[in-house]
């Protein structure tokens, strides 16, 4: 791994119900970057996301993050992650969410007043997580990722199913995140936020059809979007085979 990589992934190869789900995937991801990881429903994306935290069982190659095999003990408060479902609980209000995890963390107490006025959720810390709407209980699950401020931040799909305007508000926190100098590795599966990110991993059937700048892409394929891009080079994946 280069002096700048966060996340280094050699020849990933992933098993799965006697299915091999990743075939050999080897990407490098620059640090204080937002990376965006795209591709369809089904391509990968979640699984390789869990290799890069360490709690996916790989059948081949390897993952180092931040220097150290990926769910190394050294890694535990230094990496974040946002699974697709929110991993919070219903029955305790915001602040009694954040301020668990922040225990289990060790944070500072003023942490989780912080984090929550982060991701717009300060006039919500009283109430039940489970009366709130499902893009509150995303922010809610964002939030507790933030909580010890990582180094290295994995969100899988962190916008579905949000308002635009949420949307656009969490991609500027992303992108602050990145400047001071966290690095986040983003999936989506929604092509209009590629041009958000600083690159772009495009995934298809397990494997990385490119990995680059959106103004790379698309000046390589010739497509005015990214989602031309991506379709262009899945025809170029067919007729090669």
């Amino acid at each position: 791994m280069t002096a700048e990589g966060a996340i280094s992934v050699q020849g990933l190869r992933v098993i799965r119900g006697g299915r091999e789900v990743l075939h050999g995937v080897s990407l490098e991801i620059a640090r204080g970057s937002v990376t965006g990881l795209l591709g369809p429903s089904g391509c990968g994306k979640t699984t390789l996301m869990r290799a890069v935290v360490g709690v996916q069982h790989v059948a081949g190659g390897s993952v180092t993050v931040l220097g150290h095999p990926a769910g190394a003990p050294a890694l535990r408060t230094r990496v974040g992650y946002l699974t697709q479902a929110p991993s919070v609980y219903d029955d305790l209000t915001v602040a009694e969410n954040l301020r668990y995890f922040g225990r289990v963390y060790g944070v500072a107490p003023g942490r989780a007043e912080e984090v929550s006025a982060v991701v717009g959720l300060t006039s919500h810390l009283g109430q039940a997580v489970g009366r709130l709407s499902g893009g509150q209980r995303a922010r809610v699950s964002l939030a507790t990722a933030l909580l010890n401020n990582p180094e290295v931040l994995v969100l899988d799909e962190p916008t579905v199913g949000l308002d635009p305007v949420l949307r656009r508000d969490l991609w500027e926190m992303f992108h602050g995140l990145a400047r001071g100098g966290a690095t986040l590795l983003v999936s989506s599966h929604v092509m209009d936020e590629a041009e958000r990110c600083d690159s772009l991993v495009l995934m298809r059937d397990g494997q990385v059809l490119a990995a680059e700048t959106p103004a790379r892409l698309r000046e390589t394929t010739g497509a005015e979007d990214i989602e031309g891009a991506f379709l262009t080079l899945i025809a170029g994946q067919e007729a090669d085979v």
